[in-house]
């Protein structure tokens, strides 16, 4: 067990593959953070990764990495801050050697561990052969009807192979699909020296991970109603949360001095819920937490003291996320201006569902959204507003098996521009067909992955 008065401070880093590192520069330079624990990954993220390894085998990790290391280790280095990312997505060998390159091009040293393993496309078969059914975990679908469609399949790793890199001396450590969470609680649980069976303090670094995971919506980002958000100051400085942990896993949240947003009571229980199914069983591959007993006492002036995770044995199942080419989808786009921009999308809408009925294309989905009035309420829109909007665009989608229809249906929507409803206000050019990938969740025995990690250590002299 680690020093009860040791402390460990770990800074937010990305929330999403494109989001800003500029924030990250005040968590060096002045919140005092000795680890930056990275989340550059998704489902969603996954799907656009395999479409760049389809065109670049070389491709396939979170490219921007390597620039937000180009900017911030010269900040860090000095510092001894040490990073954690999962940025190796797909590819982890990939990201490594183009952070390695960025490394000996600039002459700098470091020692950059990675985690491998996650993927098990390649074994499938092998897992299925040994009684994994690999079913889908909400429906319950056979994995038959999709496997040879399959394009990547990964599992959730835990928090234990970033702390063996860590012991190993790693300055960065790059990982494929980890758990979002774990980027945390792996330095925790190394600096800390806490065991992989205590259960309370891992309830508490999952909790923290949690709670630093995605960027400056832990610090006021994204954040309340009404008009709450209104009163988060200067998001375009925002600081993105910082957590001081202690041994027992207790902490202080808070953001480094003199940026904006806002770190209270309010903010981090937002961002505690999110994306959390059963706060009383709240699943990741190290612990499973119960949210329940948890303490916020928010201090004023941008902390706010956590404690009281409670926590129960690890599951005997990881999480697989799956993915599979699920058809095309072809999609256009037209903009029509006040009086009645609303009856002129309908109108629009009716033209193009009439076009495709004549062509026989048959989509599997044909959807139609209103863009200014239900593209992000739908069904709760209310109606009483929309013939009064200044300007109305129609957004249409086709799903089908056949790439040439998918194709094909945005090049009909310029036909509008003279042979539809008038006062044309905008429209976005023919949009090629782009390939659907459908995500298959399922669960596979911890041992029979865990048993392939690979953990690789290059220093960079």
């Amino acid at each position: 067990m680690g020093s009860a008065a040791k402390t460990v401070r770990i800074g937010a880093g990305l929330g999403f593959y494109g989001d800003s590192w500029r924030p990250i520069r005040a968590s060096i330079e002045r919140g005092g953070a000795q680890y930056i624990a990275s989340d550059h990954l998704s489902e969603l993220t996954l799907a656009i990764l395999q479409k760049d390894r389809q065109r670049d085998p070389a491709a396939g990790y979170a490219r921007d990495a390597v620039p937000m290391l180009a900017e911030l280790w010269p900040l860090a280095a000095p510092r001894g801050v040490k990073f954690v990312l999962n940025a190796g997505g797909l590819n982890p060998q990939g990201a490594r050697e183009a952070i390695a390159r960025l490394f000996r091009d600039k002459g700098w040293k470091a020692r950059i561990a990675t985690v491998a393993g996650d993927s098990v496309l390649e074994r499938i078969d092998e897992l299925r052969a040994a009684g994994e059914p690999l079913a889908h975990m909400d429906s319950g679908a056979a994995l038959d009807g999709v496997r040879e469609r399959m394009l990547f399949a990964n599992a959730y790793l835990g928090a234990q192979p970033i702390a063996e890199a860590l012991a190993r001396g790693a300055d960065i450590v790059l990982t494929g699909r980890v758990a979002d969470a774990a980027l945390t609680l792996g330095p925790l649980a190394h600096e800390l020296g806490w065991r992989w069976d205590d259960w309370e303090r891992l309830a508490a670094g999952l909790t923290l991970g949690h709670l630093l995971e995605c960027s400056g919506q832990g610090s006021g980002g994204n954040f309340g109603s009404a008009h709450d958000w209104a009163e988060v100051p200067d998001y375009a400085h925002i600081g993105y949360p910082i957590a001081e942990v202690s041994a027992d896993g207790s902490a202080v949240i808070g953001k480094p001095p003199g940026t904006g947003g806002r770190v209270s009571f309010d903010t981090l229980r937002q961002q505690l819920l999110y994306e959390v199914h059963n706060p009383h069983a709240y699943f990741s591959p190290d612990v499973v937490l119960d949210m329940g007993t948890l303490k916020f006492e928010d201090q004023g002036g941008d902390q706010v003291r956590v404690s009281g995770a409670s926590g129960a044995p690890r599951p005997a199942t990881l999480k697989i996320v799956g993915g599979y080419h699920d058809g095309w989808m072809g999609a256009g786009i037209m903009g029509f201006a006040w009086p009645e921009a609303y009856a002129k999308c309908e109108k629009a809408a009716e033209t193009i569902r009439a076009w495709v009925a004549e062509r026989g294309w048959k989509p599997e989905e044909l959807n139609e959204e209103y863009i200014g009035y239900n593209s992000l309420l739908g069904a709760n829109a209310d109606p009483t507003h929309r013939d009064q909007l200044n300007e109305c665009f129609l957004r249409m989608t086709l799903r089908t098996p056949d790439k040439r229809v998918a194709d094909a249906f945005g090049r009909v929507f310029p036909w509008l521009g003279l042979s539809g409803p008038p006062y044309v206000g905008s429209m976005k050019g023919v949009q090629p067909a782009k390939e659907l990938l459908g995500i298959w969740p399922t669960l596979v025995k911890r041992e029979r992955v865990e048993s392939g990690i690979e953990i690789s250590v290059e220093e960079m002299k």
